[in-house]
């Protein structure tokens, strides 16, 4: 006997995100709850505004219409919508047991903003320390300065950096002007610094600066291939599709000889524990980058170890299925 049900969930966010330029006031996604056999298997359906190119309206229809046929003993192929075929392989996974227990919960943590609280959290992170920082919402200038100023701080730091393909190649160059060359190497990556994957590769072969491909790997014609300066790949699930797609492009990265990371797409605290459990199934010793949910004013289903947020249960949240 199989039971499908999907609830919408509506959690508040902090007043500061801003996704391309649009503030994002909640986040909204499905969760999904398949049960046959006395078995349970969750997953989330997320669609990113300004990132997915399906809708929520639209995974909500196809998500609903995949589970009429799973529920009659159908075993239809997945969705095309990335979000509805991550989502629903997750469930598919955890209720058979596919997806592993085991989970990476450390994080690279998140600057967006001053980077006197970053330089605070990374004194009392043991280990590695790696953290990530947002940048193209200021002026290339102040993004080269607050790195500087965290690599001097933070002599065993290593910083990711993310540019959403915001610089042009003249405001790329202005960043690494204020960027001490002894320092650029401690720069894990940029992502996509640059408007086009040529201006990026040119920048870092100026620079010597290291970067990582991400919008890249959503597009038809990427090919996973070794080049100059390209040291890793993030890969954003719910932006990318299923489970199998997600482990095809770690192991071609990894042919390749360069680092994959599970990064989120501002999923709630189920979908970032599920990713948590991803990277140390797929990408074990890599620190995925899943800092969103301190975005966030709730939990749903499953905290986050520590978190001291509200945790959601299906009783808080609309049923639609």
């Amino acid at each position: 006997m199989r039971r499908a049900e999907v609830w919408r969930y509506q959690i508040p966010m902090d007043a500061g995100v801003i996704l391309r330029n649009q503030r994002l006031k909640q986040r909204e996604g499905l969760l999904v709850r398949l049960t046959q056999d006395e078995q349970t298997g969750w997953g989330e359906v997320a669609p990113l505004p300004g990132f997915s190119h399906e809708s929520l309206e639209e995974a909500r229809s196809a998500l609903l219409g995949w589970l009429d046929l799973w529920q009659a003993a159908k075993e239809p192929s997945l969705p095309g919508q990335p979000s509805v075929a991550f989502g629903l392989s997750c469930a598919l996974a955890e209720l058979t047991g596919a997806l592993p227990q085991a989970a990476d919960y450390r994080s690279a943590p998140l600057c967006s903003g001053d980077p006197d609280e970053l330089i605070l959290a990374l004194a009392a992170m043991p280990g590695e320390k790696i953290a990530k920082v947002k940048m193209g919402e200021y002026e290339a200038v102040r993004d080269g300065m607050v790195v500087n100023l965290l690599l001097e701080a933070v002599p065993d730091l290593r910083l990711r950096l993310d540019t959403n393909r915001r610089w042009t190649p003249l405001k790329a160059r202005q960043f690494a002007r204020y960027v001490n060359p002894a320092y650029r190497s401690r720069i894990a990556f940029i992502e996509e610094p640059c408007q086009t994957p040529e201006q990026s590769r040119e920048f870092s072969q100026e620079t010597g600066i290291a970067i990582a491909w991400d919008e890249s790997l959503r597009e038809a014609d990427f090919i996973f291939q070794s080049e100059p300066g390209v040291v890793a790949v993030v890969i954003k699930p719910s932006l990318t599709g299923s489970l199998d797609i997600i482990r095809q492009q770690v192991v071609e990265a990894h042919q390749q000889g360069q680092i994959a990371v599970i990064s989120s797409s501002l999923e709630s605290s189920l979908g970032l524990t599920q990713l948590a459990r991803i990277a140390a199934w797929l990408t074990p010793g890599v620190i995925p980058g899943l800092d969103t949910l301190a975005l966030m004013q709730a939990q749903v289903i499953r905290s986050w170890p520590e978190s001291q947020l509200p945790c959601w249960q299906p009783d808080n949240l609309e049923q639609i299925r």
